[in-house]
């Protein structure tokens, strides 16, 4: 028992799930290995280049800095010196379809400036009593739903907390507790759309995943002063080389070995094998189970997995610097429940509003007056079957000729690289979305496939397949939480 308490650690995947686990358990004086398939750390916040243009092919939204400033902390480093950020101003703007916007900045009094410009001073007073409602919510669902560990039977007996966020309306529908307090259809929109990041539709989506939008419109959007988001990796895997993690990078692990007590090695592509005390699984869950796992790992929660939505994203390199735009801006389209309808029968939206990225702060990903620009739109994962050999060319081109309907000119010969479903699957994403599994009531917190195994001792899960869920905050939290569970001896 002594060595499984102390032995080494095999971390599968350098995604940020993975790499919160290795800075945790490397810091806490553990040995630790990181077994990454690519040539360096990243996972889904990866970069890609053409010619002298860098993109992040990641998230590229950065909410709950504390979160992360913990992860450094764990091995006494100071985000400040390591990682430096910068809060956007303004955090969106939101660009509606009658021509009118709204810039979501940081704090009360000036966010509900902006609204009453936009919506009548009646629709501002609104507006701040749904603020503290976010907030309540955030309150309540924080500390007990996402930053907990749903594997712990403890963890699944809170009257308490389910009574608290019952009372602060998460229970209901998104979009319908967000109209309840909001009646411009404009504001509802943009509190309501973050419900694509957990995979669903405001509509069907519990009003619990409000919590985003607190996140994002009161917490605050931010982004590495150099580097763009793949700076994050690359820093958090510095931080656990420095504190004692070995990488190994360009090997994929090929079999988690097992015997009567639990895991005991890794075997990898090259047949060598690594001794592990404990396997943290940090990469795509269903492929892990084809394969990697052994049969006794199989979790329940996997057999009929319903993934969200994929995206198409163009990333160009522009040979200017726009003027005037936001970092984030998010162009809605007309309509709305119907673009949900539509992806939710494996149909590309018809109206799709984009996000379009044009980072501000990051001077290394063009060359001096040179821009990249990101454009995003929702579209069906693989699932569906859609013909993507046919539909991927057509979405482009409509792509291009509604970027320079919104004014950002001819894009068509610039610098470019596509980001479709079936290059999603070729990066190792199952069901061709990087979005994992969506978040319906049956795939959340205790539902959502556990991060641990229950039949293989030693054996744990990180990343965005896993409680918490999606999101840079999420996934982090997850390696913090599987670390815990080793550091804590529970094998």
């Amino acid at each position: 028992m002594a060595a499984a308490a102390t032995g080494p650690v095999v971390v599968v995947g350098a995604g940020l799930g993975g790499l919160a686990a290795a800075v945790h358990l490397a810091a806490a004086g553990r040995e630790v290995v990181v077994v990454e398939a690519l040539d360096e750390p990243g996972g889904c916040c990866g970069t890609a280049s053409i010619g002298p243009y860098r993109f992040d092919t990641g998230p590229s939204v950065l909410t709950m800095p504390g979160v992360l400033a913990e992860t450094f902390g764990a091995a006494g480093e100071d985000m400040d010196g390591v990682l430096p950020l910068e809060r956007l101003d303004p955090y969106y703007r939101l660009a509606f379809h009658d021509g009118s916007h709204l810039d979501v900045v940081a704090g009360e009094e000036e966010m509900a400036g902006n609204v009453r410009a936009l919506c009548g001073p009646a629709e501002a007073e609104r507006y701040r009593r749904f603020r503290r409602r976010l907030g309540a919510m955030f309150e309540a669902e924080w500390p007990a739903f996402i930053d907990a560990d749903m594997t712990r039977l403890r963890g699944m007996a809170r009257p308490y907390a389910l009574l608290r966020l019952a009372a602060a309306g998460g229970f209901r529908r998104l979009d319908r507790f967000v109209a309840a307090h909001l009646r411009d259809e404009r504001l509802v929109r943009a509190h309501t759309f973050q419900a694509l990041y957990v995979g669903l539709p405001p509509h069907k989506a519990l009003a619990v995943y409000a919590v985003v939008a607190h996140m994002d419109t009161v917490g605050g959007v931010y982004f590495p002063s150099g580097g763009g988001m793949h700076a994050i990796p690359r820093a958090l895997a510095g931080v656990a080389e420095k504190a004692g993690a070995c990488f190994r990078y360009g090997v994929r692990a090929e079999r988690v070995e097992t015997d009567g007590s639990g895991v005991v090695a890794v075997r990898l592509e090259t047949g060598e094998r690594v001794a592990a005390s404990h396997v943290v699984i940090a990469c795509d869950l269903p492929r892990a189970h084809r394969g990697l796992l052994p049969e006794a790992a199989r979790d329940w929660r996997l057999r009929k997995p319903r993934y969200s939505p994929s995206c198409l994203v163009v990333h160009f390199g522009l040979d200017h610097r726009p003027a005037g735009r936001a970092h984030h801006t998010l162009h809605f389209g007309r309509s709305w429940t119907g673009t949900f309808d539509a992806l939710a029968a494996g149909r590309p939206q018809p109206d799709p509003s984009l996000l379009v990225t044009c980072p501000q702060a990051d001077g290394t990903a063009a060359p001096a007056g040179h821009a990249t620009l990101s454009a995003l739109e929702p579209a069906p994962n693989l699932a569906g079957g859609a013909d993507w050999e046919r539909l991927a060319p057509r979405l482009r081109e409509r792509l291009l000729r509604r970027l320079e309907a919104l004014g950002y000119g001819d894009l068509s010969s610039a610098p470019q690289t596509v980001l479709d479903p079936p290059a999603w699957e070729r990066m190792g994403h199952s069901a061709g979305t990087p979005f994992a599994l969506d978040h319906r009531f049956r795939q959340t917190a205790w539902f959502r496939p556990s991060g641990r195994s229950r039949r293989v001792p030693g054996l744990h899960y990180a990343g965005m397949y896993t409680a918490p869920g999606v999101g840079v905050p999420p996934v982090l939290i997850s390696g913090r939480l599987a670390a815990a569970r080793i550091l804590e001896g529970s094998r």
